[in-house]
């Protein structure tokens, strides 16, 4: 039985971690060497991962480093049938093709933070595949209804006379069910996810199995500042964003969130995230600069230090000096089409609703109508009116402060 170097323990433990439980117990397995089957869970629904998923990640990542071993579980059975979001919605039905195609997607992004040779891919279809009805009603006789309705998200509809779906009653169970098959030892999640989690650890030990130990992580804040980090809400952060989408999402997180991605989504060492805690509470630092090496880290992680480096000049040339892009997407301008009302040698007139949305800038002329009249559209630098405009070729349009393009002659 070995100890742990204090400042790894503390990592592991620590940070980026809501709760552990039961910690002793979890504490007592590392300490023993033997090699741990971690659990973590995922559902296909969706085929990006962004960085609200990376904070479990770099906790798996940082276990297979002692040398233990990633189990990803496919929820491709249960992405069938559905299931409850946290907005006491129900998810759609999805086809077994949606959710392979999902699911390679998901893996290419998950290796993108665990190591791949450290991990197992299994889907839910391996055993409830053969599941016959016997299995499933000999599985919900290990747990009572009542128990189902202490789950937070099924206690609030119940208590307002709103439906719960049957099919979501077994979702814990058959979720709990997985960590059964694939024996695991430490099962991950979101602190949403605890309730299911711990259904796991007793279904493990009512059918004769050690129960696994629990490890709930923090909920990733959105760029919105207030919200769980989502794609549907619209405020999340892509693991394959470009890099100067990444970089100019993360310059635009509220500052009081910087400390938070700091501690979850980085290494840098927990004396230096407690002082730029005390900084933002203090305003005794300029937040943009805090954003920006936030901003550089996160692009180094899932692109490369050059990208990383590429993504801070463009973003300082754009929205600091005022300057367009290193690079910026060409558009030709072609008489009598995509808005271009007459042209000569020097330039045309267009219709620069039209000419925003031939140009993909704007995806509806309603739209760029709207952007123009908040003066949000640029041409040259000026600003542009709904009139009937005359432009040189070579004209640089900005809308708003990341969309760029280079208005050029055309056949």
């Amino acid at each position: 039985m070995a100890k742990l170097d204090p400042r790894l323990f503390h990592k592991i433990t620590k940070r980026g971690v809501a709760e552990i439980i039961p910690e002793r117990e979890f504490v007592k397995r590392l300490e023993e060497g033997a090699p741990l089957r971690l659990k973590m869970g995922f559902d296909p629904s969706r085929p990006d991962l962004h960085l609200g998923h990376v904070v479990g990640l770099r906790k798996l990542r940082q276990l297979q480093e002692l040398g233990h071993r990633v189990i990803l579980i496919v929820g491709d059975w249960t992405a069938q049938i559905g299931d409850p979001s946290g907005q006491s919605d129900t998810r759609t039905m999805m086809t077994a093709e949606q959710v392979r195609e999902n699911a390679e997607t998901y893996m290419r992004q998950f290796f993108k933070v665990i190591d791949k040779s450290k991990t197992q891919a299994v889907y839910q279809s391996e055993w409830f595949g053969k599941f016959t009805l016997t299995d499933v009603i000999k599985l919900t006789s290990y747990f009572t209804v009542n128990q189902f309705l202490h789950r937070d998200d099924f206690a609030k509809r119940y208590a307002s006379e709103r439906p719960i779906a049957i099919t979501e009653l077994l979702y814990p169970l058959l979720q709990g069910y997985d960590s059964v098959a694939i024996h695991a030892d430490v099962e991950f999640g979101g602190t949403d996810q605890k309730f299911n989690l711990l259904v796991g650890r007793e279904l493990q030990e009512k059918m004769g199995q050690r129960p696994q130990q629990i490890f709930t992580m923090p909920i990733l804040v959105g760029t919105d500042g207030t919200r769980k980090m989502s794609k549907s809400l619209g405020n999340y952060i892509a693991i394959e964003d470009t890099p100067a989408d990444m970089f100019g999402k993360v310059m635009s997180l509220p500052d009081n969130v910087i400390p938070t991605y700091y501690d979850l989504l980085t290494d840098v060492p927990d004396d230096e995230v407690s002082e730029i805690r005390r900084s933002i509470e203090g305003r005794t630092v300029n937040p943009m600069e805090l954003k920006k090496r936030l901003g550089s880290y996160l692009v180094s992680d899932f692109h490369s230090r050059e990208a990383a480096q590429e993504a801070r000049a463009d973003f300082e040339r754009v929205f600091q000096q005022r300057e367009a892009p290193a690079e910026v997407p060409a558009f030709s301008l072609r008489p009598g089409v995509d808005g271009v009302e007459s042209a000569d040698a020097e330039g045309a007139t267009v219709d620069l609703s039209k000419l925003l949305v031939a140009a993909g800038l704007a995806p509806s002329r309603a739209e760029a109508r709207r952007l123009i009249g908040q003066n949000a559209v640029e041409v040259d630098g000026a600003r542009a009116t709904t009139a009937p405009l005359r432009v040189a070729y070579g004209a640089l349009v900005r809308v708003g402060s990341r969309r760029f393009a280079r208005l050029v002659r055309g056949e």
